[in-house]
């Protein structure tokens, strides 16, 4: 059987840093950055991109769906 691993990848200038998405991962996989866009918000990314298993929560919930989800599977050894 497959593992599968998921990537998120983040308008970064469209997000307004809600932390909708943060709150809503059921693996921690996402955090507010220190840094902001060009609009002045700090915004989602990756810190921990090994724990994503592609659940697409944080999609689903983002009020502005400048987050994509991607799956990619891994054969197990």
């Amino acid at each position: 059987m497959a593992k599968i691993r998921g990537a998120v990848v983040i308008d970064k200038e469209r997000c307004k840093g809600c932390e909708v998405c943060v709150v809503s991962c059921p693996c921690g996989v996402l955090a507010l950055s220190t840094e902001v866009n060009g609009k002045g918000y700090a915004y989602s990314y990756m810190a921990n991109p090994t724990a994503c298993t592609g659940c697409a929560s944080c999609a689903i919930v983002c009020p502005d769906s400048c987050i994509a989800v991607y799956r990619q599977k891994f054969p197990t050894e």
